[in-house]
This record gives structure tokens, C-alpha cells and sequence, in this order.
């Protein structure tokens, strides 16, 4: 699958611009500030129906317009697919495939298998357990229209259960019936994700353990670990344990949407024990292994964007990574980079065709 041609229209901070790209390695080069994640956001917004840095849509419109587009030409299984992703200020997105409207974003996602590894990825150590849980289904949808199909139903459900919990409170009330016909909606749509998760990783993370091996050389031991509620107890008995309490907090406490992914290495939280640079290593581990995975369900080279990674790197690890890229497992990439030099240096030890686009020569804003 190839991106070959990219256009942009008051797209954050560009006003009109049209990319036309190699079948391997792109360049974005050019000081900070000058638009080159924003073009990779643009990328990453065709293949997901929504930015990677700012989910509130109206705020990647370019200031002082009233709408944004992003415009798409692939090559993908011996045919052109032309996807466009517009909105207007006021009214909903749109997402065209073939000029044809979708009616559910979802029926979208995995159609354009991508990878971005950001600097943005760190709020996977730093942030709270719903992001490392994001990051676990937005990798599993994508292969598995049933799994999102139930998760998008099971936080329905669940906003509606809490919403009840809320109207409880409010009028001094309680209904148990009306509670528990809740409850066996969560237990029939979560038990199923809860399994699929737990598959999930026990596929998952043999391949991001040998990533993370070949990038720091087997120095350090590492490790991801599922936690839900459900490994520990049943889901119907969970949720009656947590009833009172429920009744007491106005929302609901326990379930499958308090799961989390941790984080080791020796067996330690790597938030606490692990260096700037094991962090970073970790990162990429965890998102080539995401590339890994989702080749292998989708037999699909999924597009790879890599923002700024080199920065905080020792030359060692730049080296590591440099030649994993340079592998013929990987399909078409995307790299910004501040430093125009250290980019050049690192892409002519790949033996594969390139192109550089330096946003500085003739920038829009």
C-alpha cells in the first residue's frame, strides 16, 4: 500500500498544499514550528478519520477559515482508492472513500493500516490507564470490526448505566431491576472483549519483547502486563460487589473500562525505572511491534510515520532503528526531523529510494 499523493487544504497551519511522494522514504524537514507533524498528522487523520495530536476536530482548522480538507491517493492492491476527510465548521465530519460517503467512521478504520511513532507516545508511560487502553483497541479494531462493534455498544451502555446511577442519587431512589437489565448488557458485551484483550497480548507481546531485544541489544528485560478486574473475579459477581459503591460514587466503579496495560522492565514500572533514553526505546519497541501485528492480520505493509524520533537517541540506537527501517518487511515510510543533516545521514545507509521536502523553502504561513 502506497500513499503517492497527499493534498491539504487549511489543514492547521497550511493554507493549499500538494505532496507527491516516493514509494519508500519521505522527508519532512525544517525548524520547529513549520508544519512538518502537521503534514504527518494529515496522513494519519486519512487513515483513522481523526488528528493524533488534537481529537477536537474544529481545532485543525487553519485560523481564520471555516473548514479543512485532506485529500488522499493511494495504491493498494493493484487499484487507486482516493479517500477524503473534510469538515466545515458547525457540522460533522465526512469521510469519502471513492468519492462514496461512509455512514460509520468505523467501517473505515483498518481499511488504511497505519503506524505513527511520536513524541506524543510518552503520554502512554506518563498518562492515565484509559490511554494505554486505547492504544490496545485501536490496535485490535482494526482487524476486528465485531471487537469495536461491541466496545462501542458496552461504553454506551455504560454511559447510560452511570447516567441512572446520577438520576438515583438526584431523586433519593434506587431500582435494583433497572440496574441489573444495565448490568447483564455490560456482562454480555464485555465478557467478549475482555477475552479478546487477553488473547491480544498473549500474541502481542512475545513481538514487542524480540523488538525490543534487537533495539537495545538484549541489555534490559521487559514486559507488559494485562490488568483487569476479570482476571481476578467474574463479571456479574463484580458488578453486585460494586453496587453500593456505585450507588455511592454515581458512576460505575469496575468493568472492563478500568482495564489497564502495564508498563515493566526488571519487572519494575518503567515510569519510575527506566531512563529518558529505555522510555523512548520502549516506545518505538511497542509501536514496531504494533507494525508487526498489524501486518500480519491485515497482510497489508501498514504506512509507518516516524515524528522527530531521533531526537534523544544515542548514535547506537538511531543506528538500530536505521536498519530495521531499512528492512524489506517495512512498505512506504514518513520522517520529520529538525536537523536536515542527521536525517540525510541516516536515510543514505538505506538502500532505498527517498525524497526530501524541506517546509522551509516555501512554507505557507
Amino acid at each position: 500500500m502506497i500513499l503517492s499523493r497527499l493534498s491539504i487544504i487549511n489543514y492547521k497551519n497550511f493554507e493549499n498544499r500538494s505532496f507527491d511522494f516516493d514509494e519508500k522514504i519521505n522527508c519532512f524537514v525544517g525548524p520547529n514550528g513549520i508544519g512538518k507533524t502537521n503534514v504527518l498528522d494529515a496522513i494519519y487523520h486519512l487513515s483513522y478519520g481523526k488528528s493524533y495530536f488534537n481529537p477536537i476536530s474544529s481545532q485543525n482548522i487553519r485560523h481564520g477559515k471555516d473548514f479543512f480538507v485532506v485529500d488522499g491517493r493511494y495504491e493498494k492492491d493493484g487499484r487507486e482508492e482516493h479517500i477524503v476527510v473534510s469538515l466545515k465548521s458547525g457540522q460533522k465530519k465526512i469521510i469519502k472513500r471513492n468519492d462514496k460517503i461512509y455512514d460509520r467512521f468505523s467501517d473505515h478504520i483498518g481499511f488504511l493500516p497505519l503506524v505513527i511513532i511520536s513524541p506524543a507516545d510518552r503520554n502512554l508511560i506518563l498518562e492515565g490507564s484509559d490511554v494505554r487502553r486505547k492504544f490496545m483497541d485501536s490496535i485490535i479494531a482494526q482487524s476486528d470490526k465485531e471487537y469495536l462493534r461491541r466496545l462501542i455498544k458496552y461504553n454506551k451502555v455504560l454511559a447510560q448505566r452511570n447516567a441512572l446511577l446520577k438520576y438515583f442519587a438526584l431523586n433519593n431512589t434506587f431500582d435494583a431491576d433497572q440496574l441489573e437489565t444495565y448490568d447483564e448488557q455490560l456482562i454480555e458485551l464485555g465478557q467478549p472483549v475482555y477475552e479478546t484483550r487477553k488473547r491480544f497480548i498473549s500474541r502481542f507481546k512475545p513481538i514487542f519483547e524480540a523488538r525490543y531485544m534487537t533495539i537495545s541489544s538484549g541489555n534490559e528485560r521487559v514486559d507488559l502486563a494485562y490488568q483487569s478486574h476479570l482476571n481476578e473475579q467474574d463479571f456479574e459477581q463484580l458488578l453486585k460487589e460494586n453496587r453500593k459503591r456505585d450507588r455511592s460514587l454515581q458512576y460505575s466503579s469496575a468493568g472492563i473500562h478500568k482495564d489497564d496495560l502495564k508498563f515493566l522492565m526488571e519487572a519494575y514500572p518503567i515510569k519510575k525505572y527506566g531512563s529518558q533514553g529505555q522510555q523512548k526505546s520502549f516506545l518505538i519497541a511497542l509501536k514496531l511491534a504494533q507494525f508487526d501485528f498489524l501486518k500480519e492480520e491485515s497482510k497489508i505493509r501498514p504506512i509507518l510515520l516516524l515524528d522527530d524520533i531521533f531526537d534523544k537517541l544515542d548514535e547506537h540506537r538511531v543506528a538500530q532503528i536505521i536498519t530495521l527501517v531499512d528492512e524489506e518487511r517495512f512498505g512506504q515510510i514518513f520522517i520529520s526531523d529538525t536537523h536536515p543533516e542527521r536525517t540525510e545521514k541516516a536515510v543514505k545507509q538505506v538502500h532505498q529510494t527517498f525524497k526530501f521536502f524541506n517546509l522551509e523553502d516555501d512554507h505557507d504561513s
